[in-house]
């Protein structure tokens, strides 16, 4: 059995390397700009080590090399079929990674070269259908940015640093239980997101709290026909979905098309069949035509929180957002995610889990309209759980979590308001929650009884009293008493240090008369 601790050991180096060279060698790129090629090369490298050990397993009863086979017209024929059948690309013999450390070391590597390997994966998915899988994955990767060097001569010894650099932990792996690439690419992503503020965190989760979603949203579950997320980002939260359950199909939505590059690199990157993913780069909210008629049996999101969108009259005829009456405000988009996120709810136990900032709890006028519709007629919020505050990068403000069921299964006549707000632990920059947590958290969720300053089971008819507020206080009672005072007692003690403090002074006034002062 693998060691784990060692391989998240190893992984941490590659990720801490990257990380060096990334502030180094990045010339007059910022960090998190030079993510795009350090990334795109950690996939690159990726693909040709799956290539190398897929023709090496079908190979191996014929004793002959991947080279040797590539030059032999019958072999190269159905080695190309069976990677395009089973991998979704093909990269040939020249342009696999080792190949490329070869030219490096004999000072022969050229960008250019580089960039014709790309290519050629590309070609390869054309008319196939990983294509759209494939379709402008490494468009981010500039090779011929003046950042990387003027010359040819200064980005190709650039570029060639990276993929040693990249190449130099892999003398110490000594088996693959542990997916050392894609924890060190995980990781690297965080440290992007952390350096890059608010807009390079759009795209990045916490770990813990894509754990802690995707738990909520697969509680009971053991296969997944279908799971979504509208604002999918690098893909974090879809992947921590398979972890607890067996997904048989992954969809994600993704505006920036940076983010929505790391996203199919991410299901590839973890053995996510090309087959099994379909990732968009659309705007989620304005264009829903590719997904318009699908429908998810888990969807999951950390949307841009109170984002701005048209909020133009014609959605009030989108059957998204018609039945509400209301569209979400311009200024703030959270309600129109969700109402987006309902209307793409998979008949029988289909479930929502989306992280959003509290004000969709009070807030009035539109957003009141549209959270009285949900919960009086459509009955589907499960539960409201808040969260600490400053756990996400690029904002300091609390989150909440709110679950949604299409089949309550009993709890149709009631909402559990979870207080986790005050269980976390502090990082250097943001605070974080523990699996601790995550666990107290999912527990009070699925035994749904009452905890004193922490869980509340309200009924309907509780909610309907608060005007359809959900505000976490008006029913998780926090207030924590102050202890009794007792006055004539600190009367006293008052008394008792002025007695002291005049017994001190007269002690020093001795002294300092014995001294002459």
């Amino acid at each position: 059995m693998a060691d784990i601790k060692k391989q998240q050991e190893l992984a941490n180096e590659l990720a801490s390397k990257l990380w060096n060279m990334a502030n180094n060698l990045r010339g007059s790129m910022e960090a998190y700009e030079f993510k795009n090629y350090i990334l795109g090369l950690l996939f690159y490298k990726e693909l040709s080590d799956r290539t190398e050990k897929f023709v090496e397993n079908i190979l191996k009863e014929d004793n002959i090399s991947f080279k040797n086979a590539w030059e032999n017209e019958e072999y190269k024929e159905a080695i190309v079929d069976e990677m395009l059948q089973k991998l979704g690309y093909v990269i040939e013999p020249r342009y696999l990674f080792p190949e490329m450390l070869d030219l490096i070391r004999q000072d022969k590597f050229s960008i250019d070269y580089f960039e014709e390997a790309i290519n050629s994966i590309i070609a390869s998915t054309q008319g196939q259908d990983s294509e759209p899988d494939f379709d402008g994955l490494f468009a981010d990767m500039d090779l011929k940015s003046t950042k990387l060097g003027k010359e040819i001569k200064q980005r190709s010894k650039l570029i060639g640093t990276v993929l040693t650099t990249i190449d130099s932990i892999e003398v110490d792996l000594i088996d693959t239980d542990v997916d050392i690439l894609g924890t060190a690419y995980v990781y690297l992503i965080g440290l992007f997101a952390q350096t890059a503020g608010k807009k390079g965190g759009e795209f990045y989760t916490p770990t813990n709290m894509s754990k802690l979603v995707a738990r909520l949203a697969t509680l009971g579950l053991t296969r997944v026909k279908t799971v979504c997320d509208p604002a999918c980002g690098s893909g974090s939260l879809l992947l921590k979905v398979g972890d607890y359950a067996d997904v048989t199909k992954y969809y994600g939505q993704e505006y920036t098309s940076s983010t929505y590059n790391l996203a199919r690199m991410n299901m590839i990157l973890h053995n996510i069949d090309y087959n099994n993913f379909n990732i968009i780069n659309v705007d989620t909210l304005e264009d829903d035509t590719n997904f318009e008629k699908e429908r998810f049996t888990v969807q999951v999101a950390n949307p841009p929180y109170s984002a701005k969108w048209s909020a133009d009259k014609k959605f009030l005829d989108d059957d998204r957002f018609s039945q509400y009456g209301k569209l979400a405000p311009s200024s703030k988009a959270d309600y129109a995610f969700l109402q987006h996120m309902v209307y793409h709810m998979d008949m029988g136990d289909s479930r929502i889990a989306v992280l959003l900032p509290h004000g969709v709890l009070f807030r009035g006028n539109s957003e009141e309209t549209i959270r009285k519709y949900l919960i009086k007629n459509l009955n589907l919020i499960d539960a409201v759980i808040g969260l600490p505050a400053n756990c996400f990068q690029g904002t300091p403000i609390p989150v909440c979590c709110m679950v949604l069921k299409k089949e309550r299964n009993g709890n149709s006549d009631n909402i559990c308001f979870i207080d986790a707000s005050k269980d976390f632990e502090k990082g250097d920059t943001q605070n974080y929650i523990t699996d601790e947590h995550i666990e107290k958290i999912v527990t009070a969720y699925k035994n749904r009884v009452d905890i004193d300053k922490y869980c509340h089971i309200a009924t309907l008819k509780e909610v309907e009293e608060n005007d359809y507020n959900l505000n976490i206080p008006r029913y998780v009672d926090t207030f924590e008493k102050e202890e009794d005072i007792n006055i004539i007692a600190v009367q006293k003690q008052l008394l008792q240090h002025k007695e002291d403090s005049k017994a001190i002074d007269e002690k020093l006034n001795s002294f300092l008369s014995q001294l002459g002062f």
